[in-house]
């Protein structure tokens, strides 16, 4: 299976993210506190491309990151 696009979906969420200066750690519980259940780990995970990301996982980050869709995805 090729994982090139979780790699790619992956590197954006986590430039998005230090770009808006939050930890792996901040940016867990603000998604845990908008009903989405990841942990720090699953998100060093997505970021990594070792894990997919949820179509609800991937709304919540676009509202808490306030970035349109095209900013995450490929």
């Amino acid at each position: 299976m090729d994982y090139s696009y979780d790699r790619e979906v992956g590197q954006r969420v986590r430039a998005v993210r230090e770009r808006r200066g939050l930890t792996q750690e901040k940016l867990a519980a603000r998604l845990q506190t908008h009903d989405c259940d990841i942990t720090r780990s699953a998100l060093a995970k997505i970021e990594a491309g070792q894990r997919h990301i949820y179509l609800f996982e991937l709304r919540v980050l676009r509202e808490i990151l306030d970035v349109p869709y095209e900013n995450l995805l490929p």
